[in-house]
């Protein structure tokens, strides 16, 4: 068809958006995220060496508190992902979930037993289950299909940003503070509100394509496509649990959702491989909070790269990549190497595996959901990773507890071949 043929056709379509362009919605929920990420770096820095060293908890103790701040939030993502995709109140539910957690920052000053640290921890892990699928569905419903790989790699680039300031602050308040640990928390708990601010001032309520799925008949699905989703007499989309969980009825969907949960069944927690180097190098503990340094900006220059890979060759297999970055991770910690080695490439290494996989998750998963149950349908994914990993912290600790740290992380790395090789067998298939 020539050009005079589509102007009588009603003319061609508007041009395509400049491919480098990333929604300002994706910026302002990044800008959340950066300033987010410092406030929840900086305790999480310090909690493995607060717990465990200041309050003389037990690599058990510590597995489950550590299950409970990783984990918990499996409980609640799906009703945030519902909540949110009733009405489209996406930006509402974030900002309750942020609130929620900045308001659990200084409890911590106040309590000083397992059972309520464990309270307080999982109180801020249900904020953070509230927010994460409401704000991953606004990002994919303000990126074209084909971009949503770049779009989510700017955004966790943008949110790792966060993550690698927050340990250099609590580093710096630690050094500085006489009660360093209180300095911190409170701190901690200013950076939270200012995030809350920001995502209140700057982020827009709805997106355009929330906007066309909750109208009458305008369900959309991946690629612009009408789905078909549970409706109301007037027709209009109805969004329910049930018609969350059906969402599993799709195949792509379900085979995602079936690897995230076998990968997570092996990952091993962010601070037990903290601790594991601390053990093998002998890091003294003022120096523990910088370790989080190493995993963040190997994130932070990866993740667009990354994320862009994905959108090319395939996200899925991006993702499974990912897993096999954090098994040679896995096999550093396990080797004799020289000390001047090792930290800098299990950091390198765990912070791939992050750039990998974070987001990356979320874009494919995003491809196989249609936008009036785009938040529910990613809380699904969530939910199974999150329960994974939930399980797993309580595992390792349990192992260390009993074997030891080296046969707890063998066990780990055996049990990620496995699943990495169950995942190839999957394949599950991707919608853009």
């Amino acid at each position: 068809m020539g050009r005079d043929d589509e102007t009588a056709a009603g003319g061609p379509p508007p041009p395509p958006a400049p491919r480098s362009a990333v929604a300002s919605t994706v910026l302002a929920l990044g800008a959340v995220s950066l300033i987010t990420d410092v406030s929840s770096e900086m305790v999480t820095a310090v909690l493995p060496l607060y717990l465990v060293t200041g309050l003389g908890l037990s690599p058990l103790g510590f597995g489950l508190l550590d299950g409970v701040y990783n984990g918990f939030s499996a409980l609640v993502r799906l009703v945030g992902g519902h909540l949110a995709d009733r009405g489209g109140r996406h930006k509402q539910v974030a900002a309750f979930g942020y609130a929620l957690s900045a308001l659990c920052k200084p409890l911590l000053l106040a309590v000083h037993t397992l059972p309520l640290i464990g309270a307080v921890l999982a109180a801020d892990r249900t904020g953070k289950g509230l927010r994460t699928a409401p704000r991953d569905a606004l990002i994919s419903l303000s990126s074209p299909p084909q971009s949503r790989g770049r779009a989510f790699g700017v955004h966790r680039a943008m949110d790792t940003t966060g993550a690698l300031l927050g340990p250099l602050v609590a580093f710096l308040i630690l050094r500085q503070a006489a009660d360093g640990y209180d300095a911190v928390f409170t701190v901690s708990f200013c950076v939270a509100a200012v995030g809350v601010l920001v995502l209140l001032l700057f982020v827009p309520t709805r997106t355009r394509e929330a906007a066309e799925a909750s109208a009458p008949g305008g369900a959309s699905a991946p690629g612009g496509a009408s789905a078909a989703v549970p409706t109301s007499g007037s027709g209009a989309a109805r969004p329910s649990l049930r018609a969350a969980v059906a969402l599993l009825g799709r195949r792509e969907l379900r085979g995602l959702a079936l690897c995230a949960v076998a990968l997570g069944l092996a990952t091993v927690s962010d601070s037990f491989v903290y601790l594991l180097l601390q053990r093998r190098l002998g890091v003294p503990d003022r120096w523990f909070a910088l370790l989080p340094l190493g995993t963040a900006a190997a994130f932070l220059l990866l993740a667009v790269p990354l994320g862009r890979w994905a959108d090319r060759v395939g996200r899925w297999r991006v993702f499974v990549g990912g897993h096999l970055a954090l098994l040679l991770a896995y096999g550093l910690l396990l080797a004799h190497l020289r000390a001047g080695v090792l930290p800098y490439a299990v950091l390198a290494l765990h912070g791939t595996f992050y750039a990998a996989t974070d987001g990356v998750l979320m874009a494919a998963a995003a491809g196989s959901v249609p936008a009036a149950l785009r938040s529910s349908g990613l809380a699904l994914v969530q939910t199974g990773q999150a329960a994974a990993r939930f399980c797993c912290s309580i595992a390792f600790g349990a192992a260390w507890t009993a074997f030891g740290d080296r046969s707890a992380l063998a066990g780990a790395a055996v049990a990620l071949l496995a699943s990495v090789a169950l995942s190839v067998r999957l394949r599950p298939a991707e919608a853009v």
